[in-house]
């Protein structure tokens, strides 16, 4: 390798690590002052690093056949920066990609260019009023919700976390509920400064002041003390799953809704956002936000349904052991789940091919499912067996699954990956309720296997949120549509 070579090598990735420096904080600013949460064709910039940064540029050109170049997509978020801008889901990849390939836009300054494309959100402001937010209940999704509420924390956040409810209260307690908050095995450690308020019993994190609460029941407490109004309360306990356990929370003082985090019972609307989030209404003051299951196979099945008919199918879901399990053989009432969740592939039954119905119900009663529980901590797979009303292939497949996650309503929900060598640990952290894994797709004829990994901590916890911001009226466009 020649010195000229190795230069101009050296030359083009420091400048692409310039650019990606350069835009790192006008990404947190926009999402900070603005509400504007930018995506390079998909891959959300949040918290992103350079080197995160550099990579999604270079993954367009799997999409679309030409590279993107940071300084082609740079000019264009600096100028977004100088716009008042209303919260939306903006696609720069999409958006500088269109600009420079698309020749309607040849001869458009990029001023004109954006004005045009942002013209639904430019020059206007939220004027929603901000929605204090409980958590009631703080294990792990509990406290995954906590680090997206807080990480929105900035002028325009209008989802306040004011306060957790938990059981307890003995000596140690708040610096235990803190340091899980800090640091977690699978997720890593939280981006930011956390520290306790002894005095106040609370926890401060990233300039948010959350007050710990001790409570044995939801409508013991009196969040009006604490200066909380009309918050909704998100119960990620499971203990009450139906309109009447669910609704002691309405009972409290300061509250108006609740949602719970994991699948209701009876009447409650289980609600999996992309699929039936306008079925919220403004009456509604009692939702579940389904299971996590629930919310990586609907998504995907409902696109199938609407592209090739499902006649039907069975959904066998390869799932990382929970807390409801034991870690070493001990007593448990359920069957099979009292064996070491460390040490064993334990089958045991899911109810979330049938609750896919409760959100699209095309799909009643043309689904089986059962799941097998695998000593990993996080990260699980469903394998969706189905009989399609049309024929298809494994190149026709991945090509629709591929468009629907890039430029489809359920964008937001659905992912999809090329890779031949990604695993469950790769998925750690996805903020898209599901990945296809289009290298393992299968296709004969109109029998169709696909492979669906989730993150089924944190891409669930994703989801609540978009459910919470629904519920509080805090729906925000995608641009480009």
């Amino acid at each position: 390798m020649n010195q000229q070579f190795e230069q101009e090598l050296m030359g083009s990735w420091q400048e692409r690590q310039e650019y990606a420096e350069l835009m790192q904080p006008v990404l947190g600013k926009l999402y900070r002052d603005s509400a504007v949460e930018i995506s390079i064709f998909g891959r959300p910039m949040l918290g992103a690093s350079a080197i995160d940064i550099i990579k999604s540029h270079r993954k367009v050109r799997r999409h679309t056949g030409d590279k993107l170049r940071l300084r082609e997509s740079w000019p264009i978020l600096e100028e977004m920066s100088k716009l008042q801008l209303a919260p939306a889901h903006i696609d720069l990849g999409k958006l500088a990609y269109a600009y420079h390939h698309d020749d309607k836009f040849k001869d458009m300054d990029i001023k004109t260019y954006l004005a045009e494309q942002l013209a639904t959100i430019a020059g206007k402001q939220d004027n929603h009023p901000v929605q204090d937010v409980v958590l009631y209940g703080f294990g792990r999704i509990g406290r995954l919700l906590a680090r997206l509420l807080i990480e929105r924390q900035g002028k325009n956040n209008k989802l306040r976390l004011k306060a957790i409810v938990v059981r307890g209260g003995k000596d140690g307690d708040l610096e235990k509920r803190a340091s899980l908050l800090r640091r977690d095995s699978v997720h890593g450690p939280f981006s930011g400064s956390i520290t306790v308020d002894h005095e106040r019993n609370a926890i401060k994190a990233n300039g948010s002041f959350i007050q710990v609460i001790y409570a044995d029941s939801p409508d013991s407490v009196d969040y009006t003390q604490f200066g909380i109004q009309d918050a909704i309360v998100i119960d990620n306990t499971g203990i009450w799953r139906d309109r009447d356990g669910l609704g002691l929370h309405l009972k409290a003082k300061g509250t108006k809704k609740a949602i719970l985090t994991a699948p209701g019972k009876g009447d409650v609307k289980n609600i999996v956002y992309g699929v039936n989030h306008n079925d919220i209404t403004s009456e509604d003051t009692i939702l579940s936000a389904a299971s996590c299951t629930t919310n990586a196979i609907t998504p995907v099945l409902k696109a199938l349904d609407e592209q090739f008919g499902i006649e039907n199918g069975h959904v066998e879901t390869v799932h990382s052991f929970t807390n409801d399990q034991n870690l070493i053989d001990n007593f448990h009432k359920a069957e099979r789940r009292g064996r070491s969740a460390a040490l064993n592939m334990v089958i045991t039954e899911t109810g979330a091919a049938k609750a896919v119905s409760k959100a699209y119900p095309q799909l009643e009663g043309k689904l089986t499912g059962n799941a097998i529980r695998v000593p990993t901590p996080n990260v699980s797979l469903a394998i969706l067996n189905l009989n399609l009303n049309k024929s298809s292939d494994k190149e026709e497949m991945n090509n629709f699954l591929r468009d629907l996650s890039l430029f489809s309503s359920l964008q937001h929900q659905v992912d999809f990956t090329s890779s031949i060598e990604i695993v469950s640990t790769d998925l750690v952290g996805s903020r898209a309720a599901s990945v296809v894994d289009s290298q393992a797709t299968i296709v004969a004829g109109n029998r169709a296997t696909l492979y669906v990994w989730y993150d089924n901590e944190f891409g669930y916890s994703c989801q609540v949120m978009r459910v919470v911001q629904a519920m509080s009226g805090l729906v925000y466009p995608t641009i480009p549509a």
